[in-house]
């Protein structure tokens, strides 16, 4: 069954969560005690209506409040797709989580409340979706029922919203508009006939007919290899395998290949896929290979085809997005994560701050905050062998880590 990875973004009280819980409700995907759970809490609060938002809002901060806090993994299932949604925080302040929800989505669900329309955080996650280039946008415009379904309200916000995406990297085919209210399913699920004006698919019905293709396996043939297999079994002996997931283009039995960073060069002799053998493998499949020649391939090594070899150095630039509470300043010391690999990397200079609504950069700045964006340069102690993220998602992302409590600092896109 295909599966759809989809984020969610939007502005504290926009409906993010209200919208997931209908989803889950009106698709079978609650179980009886949630459903149960549900009906009570909102018949606590005097609701007359079901509080779906109680379907996602896990941590106890989170229900007390109202919002979003952490990033939540919400699964169903239709008959014809599984859904993968990332529930992502609305408050500025937990921007950061956002972009680690966004950061694995093929798609995006940004809601606006029609009775406010475009406003900073629209800007702020729609240029983050951009910067990871999460292919389809649906930005559904929500609470229509407290605009009394106007159709101008919904033609303005859509006007506003484009005006934006013409600063982006998105075609118009790529964002699509949908006028729902959450609250009370129109267009969610079910097309509604409040708003006879609107002609096109409900939430659902969209999110159906979206290609399914894993964004991180577009670009040129990346094999990282994750572990070498060598069983010394009787009937095994002198077997040795790669095994590692395939980005990028297939690969397929007489490729010739380079090995990184030795630059020793071979053929793929056979492809694996756990005791059968295959001519080819389509990108994102997880195989083992063998080569033509016994030539010396370790864990982090990364296997390419002839012609097609990534950028191979020190020196690296790439947009950051700060998530530690401590500052980036030059000179910084840190743990960059490409893929497997650790190297050290020293801050060389914080190049500018970038603003999120799509206005400019900060020439001036010196330092990174928590949730701020910007290019930076950084010093490794040994090359990385990596693409630019707008070409290879997968190859062209790392991660800071702090080389003293080794936590997650920052995460960072090779320009």
């Amino acid at each position: 069954m295909q599966v759809l990875k989809i984020a969610t973004a939007g502005s504290v009280d926009d409906g993010k969560s209200t919208l997931i819980g209908k989803l889950l409700y009106d698709t079978n995907s609650l179980t009886e005690d949630k459903i149960e759970a549900i009906e009570k809490s909102s018949k606590s609060k005097g609701y007359d209506y079901l509080d779906f938002s109680l379907a996602t809002d896990g941590l106890v901060a989170e229900r007390e409040q109202g919002i979003t806090i952490d990033v939540a993994h919400i699964y169903f299932s239709t008959a014809t797709k599984s859904y993968i949604i990332a529930d992502t925080p609305g408050h500025v302040e937990y921007t950061r989580n956002m972009v680690t929800g966004a950061s694995t989505s093929q798609a995006s669900i940004i809601l606006i409340d029609a009775r406010h329309g475009v406003i900073e955080q629209t800007y702020r996650h729609f240029f983050i979706n951009n910067l990871l280039r999460v292919k389809d946008i649906i930005v559904t415009i929500n609470k229509m029922d407290l605009v009394d379904y106007d159709e101008e309200q919904y033609n303005t916000i859509k006007k506003d919203f484009m005006a934006l995406a013409a600063k982006s990297d998105y075609d118009e085919q790529n964002i699509t508009f949908i006028p729902i209210s959450a609250l009370k399913g129109d267009n969610v699920v079910e097309k509604t006939d409040a708003m006879p004006w609107y002609n096109g698919q409900t939430v659902l019905e969209h999110l159906e007919l979206l290609d399914t293709e894993d964004i991180y396996t577009r670009g040129k043939l990346r094999f990282p290899v994750q572990n070498v297999i060598r069983p010394k079994t009787d009937g095994f002996h002198d077997f040795r395998a790669y095994a590692g997931k395939v980005y990028g283009e297939d690969i397929a039995v007489g490729d010739n290949i380079i090995v990184l960073p030795s630059m020793k060069k071979s053929t793929v002799k056979n492809i694996h896929f756990y005791d059968k053998q295959f001519a080819s493998a389509p990108h994102g499949s997880s195989i083992s290979i063998e080569l033509e020649n016994d030539i010396n391939v370790s864990r982090g090594d990364m296997i390419v085809k002839e012609n097609e070899l990534p950028t191979i150095d020190k020196d690296l630039t790439a947009t950051v997005t700060w998530m530690d509470s401590k500052a980036l300043i030059a000179g910084n010391m840190y743990v960059l994560q490409h893929g497997i690999n650790k190297v050290l990397a020293k801050v060389v200079k914080v190049n500018h701050t970038i603003e999120t609504d799509f206005s400019g950069v900060e020439s001036e700045a010196t330092s990174l905050e928590m949730n701020d964006i910007a290019s930076v340069t950084f010093k490794l102690n040994k090359p990385i062998f990596g693409d630019m993220f707008k070409e290879n998602r997968a190859n062209g992302a790392f991660i800071l880590l702090d080389k003293n409590n080794n936590n997650t600092s920052g995460v960072g896109f090779i320009e």
